[in-house]
């Protein structure tokens, strides 16, 4: 009897504990009540169109429509996610057709990069000296940086840092020998990321090992008066790449001067940008990417091992993907909504380099990889390194990009604008402003060779106070020639405020640029 009672009580108590649900009259079909937000509607309207299900289980017509848009969504991860490669590999083709088809070829912005190369927002300032290393074909081999070289680096074939040269890089700008190492080396040497100091075969090198085979060699050289002449001079004398088993006669070194050449170093943003990933993919090693990114890109057909061929109906919607993925990339560089992108409250003068983080992670690493900062980044310029992060007064270089007016307006070429620049810029070294074309995100291409302003290279008119107010149209504005940049009717425009040697005001923020101001 007493064990009944006990028995009464406990039931009665599981039953009073027991959720409102188990008394809930039962769903439709089913012997109990069922959560409505795990059941899925006969009807959902979507963006996609109407979705029809019977029973949670979608008609022929619905799973056509989701599975296209699947593969379409799939077809735009692999564009943003895409770009790093692609770029990479927009840069190898770009100096093939320009001369460079060996790394032991270089090609040298002898008298600067002008507009007539298509590079992703290159710089007027200093003088670039650039190839492709083919580690596959190579094997390891050594980078021999003259001294006196400015910011340099190599990067993988996924955009991702190797190892810096020069002043930023171990050497330091004295100069020294780099050994790059192949993904597949399988030698005592294990340098960490960043490269280390060892010896080989006698003779100190700094060694850095690739995840890739193909990698991006790129230096910099400095101005001396205004001019290039000797940075081109300490490249063409100084600089040598060759194969380390070559090392006792490596092949003679061949310099190909690029400016004024027109040829093209950006990826594709049509269909053909798949298959240039899919060369990337087909050419590295797996280990190379991550399998999330590999899922990413096999999903539409880009797997290594494997041809691309994409059939009539997945060609068609990975060409509405890539113009998807486009306008995506277009919208995150031209109209930013991400946090940490402004420089000022309410300006548009903002950071490509959102985050502060070379990798890309947020918060450190506890808010995962940044996609948009790093699409944002990639979609209109190069070259990735520490360095480029770094708060270091007196030092490097910071940069500044607006891609709209005062008024939130886009920049029209048909139109006058004024940008002022305060005096006593915080810059050691000097300040630039360079004007890029929105569609190639490459410097515009005028009656000017270099869409640009120099304070040190170029003679400018300044204010009373030291300012110097920089006039953006078609056409000078009388008496003002000297501190005019042509813009060009029926295109847009926008500009990069790069600050060499940046100073204490920059980094506090003491200091600050005029918006761009319309002149009526």
């Amino acid at each position: 009897m007493k064990r009944n009672i006990i028995f009464v009580l406990i039931s009665a108590s599981v039953i009073a504990l027991a959720p409102a649900a188990w008394a809930d009259k039962p769903t439709p079909g089913y012997n109990y009540k069922i959560p409505d937000k795990i059941m899925t509607p006969d009807t959902v309207e979507t963006r996609l169109g109407t979705l029809k299900f019977f029973d949670g289980m979608p008609d022929k017509e619905t799973v056509d429509t989701l599975y296209d848009g699947l593969d379409i969504i799939r077809g735009v991860e692999t564009f943003l996610n895409g770009i790093p490669a692609t770029s990479i590999e927009g840069l190898r083709l770009g100096f093939i057709d320009a001369g460079a088809d060996a790394s032991h070829k270089v090609i040298v912005m002898d008298k600067l990069l002008d507009s007539a190369p298509l590079f992703l927002t290159g710089n007027t300032d200093t003088v670039y000296a650039m190839t492709a290393l083919d580690l596959k074909r190579d094997g390891p081999t050594v980078i021999e940086v003259p001294p006196g070289s400015g910011p340099g680096t190599v990067d993988d074939a996924y955009f991702r840092f190797v190892i810096d040269m020069g002043i930023p890089g171990p050497d330091r700008g004295k100069g020294g020998k780099y050994l790059i190492l192949p993904p597949d080396y399988k030698g005592d040497l294990a340098p960490p990321e960043g490269g280390a100091e060892a010896e080989v075969d006698g003779e100190k090198y700094f060694v850095a090992k690739s995840t890739s085979y193909v990698n991006l060699l790129i230096l910099r050289g400095f101005l001396v008066d205004g001019k290039p002449d000797a940075a081109t001079a300490m490249f063409k004398s100084g600089l040598k790449v060759y194969p380390l088993a070559k090392r006792n006669a490596p092949p003679p070194m061949e310099f190909i001067n690029g400016s004024g050449k027109p040829f093209n170093t950006i990826h594709a943003n049509n269909f053909e940008f798949y298959d240039e990933l899919h060369t990337v993919i087909e050419r590295e090693p797996v280990e190379m990417l991550e399998p999330e990114l590999r899922g990413i890109f096999a999903s539409i057909g880009i797997e290594k091992g494997k041809a691309f061929a994409p059939n009539a109906r997945m060609k068609q919607l990975l060409t509405e993907a890539v113009a998807i993925g486009n306008a995506m990339a277009r919208a995150i560089v031209f109209r930013p909504r991400l946090e940490g992108f402004a420089y000022y409250p309410g300006s548009a003068w903002g950071t490509g380099f959102v985050g502060g983080n070379y990798q890309w992670l947020k918060d450190g690493g506890t808010g995962g990889r940044n996609l948009d900062a790093r699409t944002m980044f990639f979609y209109q310029a190069t070259v990735n390194t520490p360095a480029m992060v770094l708060k270091m007064v007196g030092k490097g270089s910071q940069y500044a990009i607006a891609t709209v007016d005062k008024h939130g307006e886009y920049l029209d070429g048909s139109k006058a604008y004024k940008l002022h620049i305060p005096a006593n810029a915080p810059a050691k070294d000097f300040w630039s402003v360079v004007v890029y074309d929105p569609q190639t995100r490459s410097e515009l291409q005028t009656g000017q060779p270099f869409p640009s302003k120099n304070n040190k290279r170029d003679k400018l008119m300044m204010n009373e106070d030291g300012s110097v107010d920089l006039h953006f149209a078609p056409e000078a504005p009388k008496g003002k020639e000297s501190n005019w940049i042509q813009t060009v009717a029926g295109k847009g425009w926008y500009p990069i405020l790069r600050l060499y040697g940046p100073l204490q005001p920059w980094f506090d923020k003491t200091w600050r640029p005029s918006e761009i101001e319309p002149i009526e």
